[in-house]
C-alpha cells in the first residue's frame, strides 16, 4: 500500500482531513441561485492547506453541470490567460461561434469570417461571459498565491467590473495574509476589503488523533502523543504521517527527522519572511518559555503600546494565537525551538 500522506505541498493526500466548514460556507454560497458573494480568499499560514481547500471546492463545482472551471497562473498576464482558457475550453468554443465572437487576435483559429475581431482582452471576456450567462452556466477561477502585482491589480480591477455587470464569474483565490493585506490596501481595490476572508485555524485535534489511531491501530495514548506533536499545523500532521509511515509506524524513531523536515521545508521561510522586529518578539516569546503575555513583556522589557500591533500581527500571519485572554502561544510545533537555535548561532539581531 502506499503512503496515505503527502509532503509535496498544494497535493491532496489520501488522508487527509477535511475544512468542512470553510468548504460548506464557500460552496453553499457559490452555489446559491443568488449568491450574494462572488470572490472568497483563503489565507493562513504556510502548510496550512489553502491549496488543497482551493483544490477540492474546485473539483466539486468541475463535476456540477452548471459550472465551468479554469485555473489561472498568477505569474501570467491573468486576463489574457482567462480569454485564451475559454477560448479554448471545449464546452465554450461552439458557444462562441454561435454567438460570432471573432477572437482571433488571441491566435487560437476563432476566427469568423465577415466578423470583426475583439481586440480588447477586458471586452472580450465580458463578451464570452455574457455567452456563458445566456447559456445558464457560471465561471469559477481560481488563482493560487496571489501577490501584488501589477497583473494581478488588472485583473481584480476588470473582475469588479464583471461583477457589477452582473456577470456570473466567481473568484477563489489562495495567499499569505501580508500579500493579500497589501493587495487590497490598493486605492484602486477597495472593495477587496469587503470580500469575506477564510483564515485556515489549527486542525481540530480529536481528527488527527482519530486519523492517527486508525491508519497506525494505535493505542490511545500514542495517538495522543503523536498529535501533541503536531499542534494541529496540517502540514506537520501530514509530515509526522509521512515519516511515521516510512518507519514501519513507530513515530519515536523519526523525531529528530521530523524536525529537520519543518526546518528546512517551512520554518526557514517562514523565518526570512518576518521582520527584524517580529524576530525579536519571537524570540522574547520562545525565551520566556511561558505563554502568559505579562511574562512576555516583561522579558522583552517591552510596553503596551509596543506589544499591541506585533501582538495582532503574529496572530494574523498564524504564527501565534491569541484566543486565551492574557496569553499568546506559538502556533507551530517545535518552532519555540526553532527559534532558540537562530539565537544559539546569532541569527537574531
Amino acid at each position: 500500500m502506499e503512503n496515505p500522506f503527502t509532503i509535496v505541498f498544494g497535493r491532496k493526500p489520501a488522508e487527509m482531513i477535511e475544512r468542512f466548514p470553510q468548504r460548506h460556507e464557500i460552496l453553499d454560497n457559490f452555489m446559491s441561485p443568488n449568491a450574494n458573494q462572488q470572490l472568497y480568499m483563503i489565507t493562513g499560514i504556510r502548510g496550512a492547506g489553502k491549496t488543497v481547500l482551493m483544490t477540492s471546492i474546485a473539483e466539486t463545482l468541475r463535476g456540477e453541470d452548471g459550472w465551468i472551471v479554469v485555473e489561472l497562473n498568477p505569474e501570467l498576464d491573468l486576463l489574457q490567460n482567462l480569454a485564451a482558457k475559454l477560448a479554448s475550453h471545449t464546452m465554450c468554443v461552439e458557444w462562441f461561434r454561435q454567438a460570432k465572437l471573432n477572437l482571433s487576435f488571441l491566435n487560437l483559429g476563432a476566427e469568423i469570417s465577415g466578423e470583426p475581431p475583439v481586440t480588447d482582452l477586458e471586452t472580450a471576456v465580458t463578451r464570452m461571459l455574457e455567452s456563458i450567462r445566456r447559456r445558464g452556466k457560471r465561471l469559477l477561477i481560481t488563482i493560487d498565491e496571489v501577490t501584488n502585482t501589477r497583473q494581478m491589480r488588472v485583473f481584480a480591477a476588470s473582475f469588479q467590473i464583471m461583477v457589477r455587470l452582473n456577470l456570473p464569474v466567481f473568484l477563489l483565490m489562495t495567499g499569505l495574509y501580508e500579500n493579500i493585506y497589501e493587495l487590497q490596501n490598493e486605492k484602486s481595490l477597495t472593495f477587496l476589503f469587503r470580500a469575506p476572508k477564510i483564515q485556515l485555524p489549527a486542525l481540530e485535534l480529536t481528527a488527527i488523533r482519530n486519523r492517527y489511531k486508525n491508519v497506525f491501530h494505535l493505542e490511545d495514548a500514542d495517538a495522543v502523543r503523536m498529535t501533541e506533536l503536531t499542534g494541529g499545523y496540517p502540514f506537520a500532521f501530514q509530515l509526522l504521517g509521512y515519516l511515521t509511515w516510512r518507519n514501519g509506524g513507530n513515530y519515536l524513531g523519526v523525531m529528530e527527522e521530523y524536525r529537520q523536515y519543518l526546518y528546512e521545508y517551512v520554518y526557514n521561510k517562514i523565518w526570512t519572511e518576518l521582520s527584524s522586529k517580529d524576530r525579536q518578539i519571537l524570540r522574547g516569546i520562545a525565551e520566556a518559555g511561558s505563554p502568559y503575555v505579562q511574562e512576555i513583556k516583561k522579558k522583552l522589557q517591552i510596553t503596551d503600546n509596543e506589544w499591541n500591533p506585533y501582538r495582532q500581527r503574529l496572530i494574523r500571519k498564524g504564527i501565534a494565537d491569541g484566543s486565551q485572554r492574557g496569553m499568546l502561544r506559538l502556533t507551530l510545533p517545535l518552532f519555540d525551538r526553532f527559534i532558540l537555535d537562530k539565537a544559539e548561532f546569532h541569527e537574531i539581531p
